[in-house]
This record gives C-alpha cells, sequence and structure tokens, in this order.
C-alpha cells in the first residue's frame, strides 16, 4: 500500500504523541529526572521534535554523533502538537500553500514553529520516496513544550543501539520487530492545509 507522500507517522495514543530528540548527556540526564527540559537546556532557542524514530535515527546516527548521544522518547499531548501545527509555517516558501513569497513571509514573521518535510528513512537509513515530519519550536512554543505539553520522557539510547546492531548483522527482521510502532496520524483539514500534509481527517 503506498505512503502518502507528506503523512506524519507517530507513536500515539488518544490525546498524546511520542516525538523524539537527540541531545547530549549533560541536557538529557536532568530532563530524565524532572520530567521536562530544564537547564543547561536553552528556552530562548529552538528546539527541533521528530515523529519518526528512523529520521531521528538519521540525523543523530544511531545515537552516535557528538552532542546527539542520547536520544529521548518525548511524549506530549495532541493539544499541544496541534497548537503547534496550528501556529507554523514552512520553513520553505512553496507556491500551493502560500498566494506570494511576501504572504509566506508574513506568515514566518507571525508564527514561532517551523516545518520541514524531509525523506523518511529506512531500516538502512536510505531516502524514501515519502517524507517524514519535522517541527521546530521556538518563542512562545519551546515554553508551552517545555511548562505544559510534556508528559513523559524516556531514555530510548539502549533500544537505538540495539536496533543499529540486528541492522549491521543483517537481522532486518527482528530490528523492524523492534522499532516503535508508529501509525498514521490523521489532521484536521485545517491543520493539513497549513502544513501542506497530504491526508487529512476525512470531513
Amino acid at each position: 500500500m503506498d505512503v502518502p507522500a507528506r503523512q506524519i507517522r507517530a507513536v500515539h495514543e488518544e490525546g498524546s504523541v511520542v516525538v523524539y530528540q537527540a541531545y547530549p548527556p549533560r541536557i538529557a540526564e536532568p530532563a530524565l529526572e524532572a520530567g521536562t527540559f530544564v537547564a543547561p537546556f536553552k528556552v530562548e532557542r529552538m528546539t527541533w521534535i521528530k515523529p519518526s524514530f528512523l529520521w531521528m535515527m538519521y540525523r543523530c546516527g544511531w545515537a552516535t554523533k557528538p552532542e546527539q548521544e542520547r536520544v529521548l522518547a518525548v511524549t506530549i499531548t495532541r493539544a499541544g502538537l496541534d497548537w503547534a501545527l496550528a501556529n507554523s509555517c514552512l520553513s520553505d516558501y512553496e507556491r500551493e500553500l502560500y498566494a506570494s513569497h511576501e504572504a509566506w513571509h508574513a506568515r514566518k514573521r507571525a508564527t514561532p514553529v517551523r516545518v520541514q518535510w524531509d525523506p523518511e528513512r529506512s531500516l538502512a537509513l536510505e531516502r524514501l520516496e515519502h517524507r517524514a515530519i519535522q517541527i521546530g519550536l521556538g518563542g512562545e512554543a519551546v515554553q508551552r513544550y517545555v511548562g505544559e505539553w510534556i508528559t513523559a520522557i524516556e531514555d530510548v539510547t539502549p533500544l537505538a543501539h540495539e536496533i543499529r546492531d540486528l541492522v549491521a548483522t543483517g537481522a532486518h527482521d527482528a530490528a523492524r520487530r523492534r522499532l516503535p510502532r508508529e501509525r498514521p496520524l490523521r489532521l484536521r483539514a485545517e491543520l493539513a492545509a497549513i502544513v501542506g500534509a497530504s491526508d487529512p481527517e476525512p470531513a
């Protein structure tokens, strides 16, 4: 079955969604202890959340890249995710979504969240045809993320290493069974229109 070109796939339950971030131990360990991000995490900086586990693995090199040695699964409220998407703008101009470059620039100035659709990754971290969403939180969105949206944080670095080792030995079926079970997360039509998602909820 074909996967829509731009579809959010995530581990999710009613009211919650799991996203991934990778940090050095000096940020990850205080966050795990506090249940949210605390100093030295900087709320003044944009922070990117990724619902796709394999895209996170591509980005952090299976938790081996400098400053990305710890992978965190962060559970946030669905209401928080919806707020982020409602207050977002694509990082790059797309004529299908914006009336003009000026309209896109105005939207960027008015919103604290950025959205990018990047090629999804396979177990081998190769590019796939369909896309995975990245959501960049800045300004008010970071404050809400840290103060309101996060309900749990789990260190999944051991899982990342386990799956990497299975892939390295050619045990792809076993590796696939260990992946987080991500399912399509359908968006309300107005949110799908804002971020350019391919599969909104039926009216």
